[in-house]
């Protein structure tokens, strides 16, 4: 049974809120870069960025990071495609990065993640954002910015849709025993 958590309005409510932490805890978005961990983190880190283009007027950079070669599980996984990585031509050297994904699970692709960077630059500070966090970590890493905490079981499946991916907005969860 498959159940819908949140819906396309609640996605955007949610990303909307997003910018406006962002914003707030940055003091405006000057030196703010969006890096989008590919698939669903690049479009969701462009519509963050696009909602902080509407509060100040200014939008900041933004771009993707794809974070295979990094991981830590490459030999337990079948081989996958490379996605692109973007990074702003102004770099990440003594910018706020904020890295975005759509869900939260072990922390195993964001301490991928902080390795990438680490070979782009040095940014003044790294934040994450997701849209779910949903518990389970074996690392300790904690999200500064999240859309919806949703406590799960390890055998539930949480999947976060996002139009120019899958062709609509939600976020679901399957499996386990709810």
């Amino acid at each position: 049974m498959t159940n819908v958590i949140l819906d396309g309005s609640d996605m955007t409510r949610a990303i909307t809120r997003i910018a406006h932490e962002i914003v707030e805890r940055n003091k405006g978005a000057a030196d703010v870069v969006l890096l989008g961990i590919p698939t669903r983190g690049f479009p969701i880190a462009e519509r963050i960025a696009s909602a902080i283009e509407r509060i100040e007027g200014r939008r900041p950079d933004t771009g993707s990071l794809d974070v295979t070669l990094y991981r830590d599980d490459l030999r337990m996984r079948p081989a996958r495609a490379l996605e692109p990585t973007s990074i702003p031509a102004s770099g990440v050297d003594d910018r706020v990065v904020i890295l975005v994904d759509d869900v939260l699970f072990s922390g195993r692709t964001i301490r991928a993640a902080l390795d990438a960077i680490s070979d782009l630059g040095r940014p003044r500070a790294v934040q994450l954002a997701v849209m779910v966090d949903r518990g389970h970590r074996e690392l300790p890493i904690r999200p500064d910015f999240v859309g919806k905490n949703l406590p799960t079981s390890v055998d539930e499946q949480v999947r976060v849709s996002v139009a120019e991916v899958d062709g609509t907005d939600e976020v679901t969860i399957s499996g386990g025993t709810r």
